[in-house]
């Protein structure tokens, strides 16, 4: 087998991963099931993929290239205030983990993923340095990664319980934007109007 089959075959696992997480969420990621649905043996995968935990671990990185490109495009202007942008990030992150569900769900079970492998660190970390950036020129009186961090795990809630039709049903609201803003509210303090 030449490097150019190698390369296809094992882009392939990966595009059906993501179709599968896609459609049918992270527990129909199974190496057999991915194997079938790319038309290989279901031990192919093995050959590019040692580990089940390797193959996850490529499928997520998509997704965080995926929420990469969103970021980069709703919060592109420099010229924005650190607030707006911040508000903006934050939307995109809650329209992706609702829109893409299954991928969003694979991308943050770190336990599941080699996240020291396949640069996925290098893919998910620098999303929280903006994250902290943001926060540090917003709280300078704060320490800015436990205040990001503080605000990612709200955010994540938000997501979930949103999802589970929690949230909705607890407040009413018809959708996430008004809690969107009471998360940046409580861990920014007010917007100034």
């Amino acid at each position: 087998m030449n490097d150019r089959d190698t390369t296809g075959l094992r882009t392939r696992l990966i595009d059906v991963g993501v179709e599968l997480v896609t459609r049918e969420g992270a527990q129909a990621l199974t190496l057999r099931e991915i194997a079938r649905r790319a038309g290989v043996s279901h031990g192919a995968p093995r050959r590019y993929f040692p580990t089940h935990l390797e193959l996850l671990s490529a499928i997520a990185q998509r997704g965080f290239g995926d929420l990469q490109a969103r970021a980069a495009e709703a919060g592109g202007d420099s010229g924005t205030d650190p607030r707006a942008r911040l508000t903006a990030l934050a939307k995109v992150y809650l329209d992706f983990a609702l829109s893409q569900r299954g991928m969003y769900e694979l991308m943050f079970r770190h336990d599941l993923l080699e996240s020291n492998r396949l640069g996925l660190r290098e893919t998910s970390l620098p999303m929280f340095g903006a994250l902290v950036d943001l926060v540090g020129r917003l709280r300078p009186d704060a320490e800015a990664r436990i205040v990001a961090g503080a605000l990612w795990a709200n955010l994540h809630g938000i997501a979930q319980l949103w999802g589970w039709g929690s949230l909705k049903l607890a407040t009413g609201a018809d959708d996430f934007p008004p809690l969107l803003h009471a998360a940046l509210d409580a861990h920014l303090g007010p917007e100034e109007r």
